[in-house]
């Protein structure tokens, strides 16, 4: 009989983010910009040969580092179908931050979600294809106290990450470049389907085989 052996791989990425909001509305279009740093770790464990788990936390402040914006954590369980194509089904939970002045009071949001990931080469380039469907629960606030009420959305975001080493020794960072566009539907979704987009070039930096960090700048846009 042989014996099963259980493995590890571990995945690290720290970002600090420059966002930039646009807030739309129906009687005419307010920009709001935004100073902030994201920073997270994003891991991914591989158990066995086909199931495994993914941990994040996240990290978001406004002007810069001074206040914050949100805490984020999420799981999943993860399935290899191939070595390149991997699907998850998890839960994520959010702290948000007032954005009211004087309020205290962070509100909670719940997630549910699913996805499919697909990761390919093309000659030095390396290629990652996300496509995420979320269900999301976002409590109300009234008076910076919650209402007892939460507002429901369904989104899915489509991620596309392309980044190519420039440099024969691996200790050397490779740019980085992605988008995701995040759309939302639900019954309370009437001016903005289109959610939001996140562009981000950087560098990314090995520290082992299975551990790097990347580093760079994000265009959060946003629409409320």
């Amino acid at each position: 009989m042989t014996k099963k052996i259980l493995f590890t791989v571990p995945i690290t990425v720290a970002c600090i983010i420059f966002s930039t909001y646009t807030n739309a509305q129906s009687n005419g279009k307010q920009i709001i910009r935004q100073n902030q740093a994201w920073i997270s770790t994003n891991n991914t464990i591989r158990l066995t040969n086909k199931w495994g788990f993914i941990a994040d936390f996240h990290v978001r402040r406004n002007d810069f580092f001074r206040n914050p914006n949100f805490y984020f954590a999420r799981l999943a369980a993860d399935y290899w179908v191939t070595n390149s194509l991997t699907m998850a089904v998890g839960y994520a939970h959010m702290w948000l931050a007032p954005s009211v002045a004087g309020w205290k009071t962070f509100s909670n949001e719940n997630r549910i979600y699913q996805q499919l990931q697909y990761v390919s080469k093309f000659s030095k380039l390396n290629i990652m294809e996300r496509l995420r469907n979320e269900q999301r629960w976002q409590q109300t606030m009234i008076n910076d106290k919650p209402s007892g009420q939460n507002k429901f959305t369904d989104r899915v975001r489509l991620l596309l990450s392309l980044s190519m080493p420039v440099f024969h020794n691996r200790k050397y960072p490779s740019p980085v470049l992605s988008d995701e566009l995040c759309i939302q539907f639900g019954q309370k979704i009437v001016y903005n389907t289109f959610d939001q987009n996140r562009l981000f070039i950087g560098l990314k930096q090995n520290i082992t085989k299975d551990l790097w960090f990347d580093i760079g700048y994000m265009e959060l846009k946003q629409q409320l």
